[in-house]
């Protein structure tokens, strides 16, 4: 799927080590215009996606993501997490990640031919924190 706004908010970089090694992630909420009421959506950035990008809030970006919900203890938990990130700069978009989309709702821009970046597959339990998701 697909999501294009400006940068509302750019939440800490949240980093910690694993049984895999250090990882990192940095939540960005994403304000699309939506006719009269905008809506916000929190989207996870892991890994090489924040090493190939810095966000500013008030810049325009195009974020193509997964969508994964998970049960635990009987509560539903989502997360929206990122693959490529399209910075829209003046008319032009920078692009990393993936080279797959099949949201037929956007005109699809045209991307640089980069090469996919590496996607880093950490779950839940890996991450050190108190939090039980």
């Amino acid at each position: 799927m697909e999501l294009s706004g400006k940068i509302f908010k750019v939440l800490p970089l949240q980093s910690g080590e694993s049984q895999r090694g250090k990882w990192q992630k940095q939540d960005v909420v994403i304000e699309t215009e939506n006719g009269k009421f905008p809506k916000k959506v929190c989207v996870t950035m892991w890994g090489d996606l924040l090493s190939n990008n810095s966000f500013e809030e008030g810049k325009d970006i195009s974020v193509e993501f997964d969508v994964e919900s998970r049960e635990f203890n009987g509560k539903w938990y989502t997360d929206v997490k990122a693959w490529r990130v399209n910075r829209i700069e003046g008319g032009s978009q920078n692009s990393a990640g993936n080279n797959n989309s099949n949201n037929s709702n956007y005109q699809k821009p045209s991307f640089n031919n980069a090469p996919p970046a590496p996607v880093e597959n950490v779950s839940a339990s890996q991450i050190d924190d108190d939090l039980p998701f």
